[in-house]
Formats: C-alpha cells, structure tokens, sequence
C-alpha cells in the first residue's frame, strides 16, 4: 500500500491526459469511438456509486474521475464534426452488448456475478476504441491512454486491502489503457498490416 495522497498527484495526471485529448479533439487530430467513451462514463460513475457503499475509501475518488473523464470528451466532441469517429456495426454491436452486461449487473443479487458483468460489459465497450486504435493509431492520442495506465496502477496501490470490489474495475480499465497505448503509441496495427502486405 502506498500512501493515498498518491491519489492527488494521479487526478492531476489524468486532467492533464484528458486536457491533451481534448485539445486534439478540437485540432481534429484526435476523433473519439462516442459509443465506447459514453458507456466509460456511465460504467465509472455506477461503479463509483457501488465502491462508495462498499467502503472502498480514497480509491473510489480515481473511479469518480474515471466516470468524468469520459463524460467531459463525448461534450467536448459534440459541437465538432471532425471530433467523432463514424460508426459502424461492429460499434453499435459491442455497444448494445455492453448495454444488456450492465442490465445483467443491475439485476444479478450475487455480488461476485453481478461485478463479473459489469467488468464484461466494460471491455465490451473498449472494444471498438481498441479496435480504431489497431485501424487508425493516429486517430487517438497515446498520452492520455499512459495516464490511465498510471492511474489505476496507483489506485490499485493505495488500497489499504485488496479486494475484488476494489480491484476489478481499475484493473480491468489498466489493461485496457495499457493495451489501447500500445496499440497508438507503436502504431502496432499499420506495421503489421504494411508487414502483411510486404510478404504478400
């Protein structure tokens, strides 16, 4: 356990990350999936809400930021054209299963069950980010995927005990982060498909 004003310190980080975003978003650089980003901020906010009834402590505060960061992106898109990415049915499809994971996490009693849905329905809804992020690296921005990687490594950290409730979620969003980074920063998907076409 590290000492939870590490927390402060990581909230700074993340305006900053999601400061860049923006900014690009408003260059044109940048073009967010808003299926996966409006679901992000409905997940992190539920999330926030179930990790402060079950006592998780400081950590929640990063969940809180988690479900703001992406609210304050999909507003930030809307009066800029070039600020989206089109969607396609691969989107709308990952996102209405994301959709029936979170309905299965409100309904399901058993507490396990219901956090295993709800971590599901997360990734469903990544999957199309990661998917433009294989596609089109330079359509996203690699820096604020690293201050997601910071961050719930952090909130992971500052937890006082380690428990399912208190783990998943920014374990979950640290995978996915730390993936989508690569995938940006390293343009994995244009040196593979370039590789591909290379030795055909």
């Amino acid at each position: 356990m590290i000492d939870p004003r590490f927390l402060v310190l990581a909230g700074l980080l993340s305006v900053a990350g999601i400061a860049g975003y923006i900014r690009d978003i408003v260059h044109g650089s940048t073009a967010p999936n808003r299926v996966t980003w409006a679901l992000w901020g409905v997940e992190g906010l539920l999330i926030f809400v179930v990790e402060v009834q079950q006592h998780v402590g400081p950590a929640a505060f990063m969940t809180l930021v988690f479900g703001l960061i992406p609210v304050v992106v999909v507003v930030a898109s809307l009066p800029h054209r070039h600020g989206r990415w089109q969607l396609g049915p691969f989107d709308l499809v990952c996102g209405a299963a994301s959709v029936v994971g979170l309905a299965t996490w409100a309904l399901i009693h058993d507490a396990t069950a219901a956090l295993v849905a709800f971590v599901v329905a997360d990734q469903l809804a990544s999957l199309p980010t990661v998917r433009k992020a294989w596609l089109a690296p330079k359509s996203e921005t690699a820096w604020t995927y690293l201050t997601g990687v910071v961050n719930t490594a952090v909130t992971i950290m500052v937890l006082h005990r380690w428990t399912t409730a208190g783990v998943a979620f920014p374990g979950a969003i640290f995978v996915t982060d730390l993936v989508i980074w690569a995938l940006v920063a390293l343009e994995v998907g244009p040196r593979v498909r370039g590789t591909a076409a290379v030795a055909a």
